[in-house]
């Protein structure tokens, strides 16, 4: 049974397309070695911000292979859920295949399954896929939350080894940390905002939006606060606030592929339904970014020498 230690910054990657919407794997490919260089922990393709819903299972796969291919010693965890089970476990299994070091899995979207559905998919998954694996609570996007309860039981799974929670819900959050501290279930925060506190409480990380577009920045935050150095963790959580808040300011990933096309790190081309970000907010998040580019070289000085 492999063991995975979720410590640290996983930036949730984008998928880049073409403008006729093909996947652009010259780029995905320069990315994923642009984050490996600013020091992630690892990175994640195929989740909900690399649009996983819009690609084939073909396109999918061919994506978590581009980035194992593209990066040299950071882990790839691949995006592999589903609204169902057989395509999930489908999806994994191929992941797995593929070389992927581990998997995230988003919870069953528009089915609503309730609690023992959520266990026996999770459970179902984790059994024949002897990779470590990490259950994804993101209720806005799937219309079900997953209860505290029903985590605290999946952590029983020796496979079953992190928990991306994006509930929005810190007491909710908390009481899972608090509950699972004797077994080997690693939280991270799957909202950027919500990262520090949750470092705070008892969280071993992220996976990051942000972690895109300032991956040295996010890094020196989540170190500082797993050193213990919450006044330097703090000041770089405040500076990087309006950037978490830009980012969201549409459906994701809609800002961060604007944020990258204007970064020069990737077009912002999206799948249908989704669409461009408005020049409304493209104007705001450009004023954010000059913002923080502003400032690299002095921060740069002050915060990248962080020993975890």
């Amino acid at each position: 049974m492999p063991t995975f230690d979720f410590e640290g910054v996983y930036p949730a990657m984008c998928t880049p397309f073409h403008d006729d919407g093909s996947i652009d794997f010259e780029t995905l490919r320069a990315d994923a070695q642009r984050l490996e260089a600013a020091g992630v922990d690892g990175l994640v393709p195929c989740g909900s911000t690399g649009e996983s819903a819009t690609l084939s299972h073909d396109e999918h796969i061919e994506v978590v292979e581009a980035v194992i291919d593209a990066v040299d010693d950071v882990p790839v965890i691949a995006g592999s859920g589903s609204n169902n089970t057989r395509e999930a476990l489908s999806l994994s299994e191929r992941s797995a295949d593929a070389g992927a070091d581990a998997l995230l899995l988003i919870s069953p979207y528009y089915n609503k399954p309730e609690q023992a559905g959520l266990v026996d998919h999770y459970e179902a998954v984790a059994d024949a896929v002897d990779l470590p694996q990490i259950v994804y609570n993101v209720p806005s996007r799937t219309g079900r939350n997953i209860e505290p309860d029903t985590i605290v039981e999946l952590a029983d799974h020796p496979n079953i080894q992190g928990y991306k929670a994006a509930s929005g819900d810190m007491g909710q959050i908390s009481e899972v940390i608090e509950r699972t501290r004797d077994t080997d279930l690693d939280v991270l925060s799957g909202d950027d905002g919500m990262t520090l506190p949750m470092v705070a409480a008892g969280g071993t990380g992220t996976i990051s939006v942000a972690g895109n577009v300032e991956p040295e920045r996010t890094c020196a935050m989540v170190g500082a606060a797993l050193a213990g150095d919450f006044e330097r963790a703090r000041a770089i959580h405040h500076r990087l606030g309006p950037l978490f808040r830009a980012l969201f300011v549409e459906t994701n990933p809609i800002p961060v592929k604007e944020a990258m096309r204007i970064r020069g790190y990737a077009p912002a081309t999206v799948r249908s339904p989704l669409t461009r970000l408005s020049d409304e907010h493209t104007e705001q998040l450009k004023q954010v970014l000059d913002d923080l580019a502003a400032e690299t070289f002095d921060f740069e000085d002050e915060y990248a020498e962080i020993e975890r």
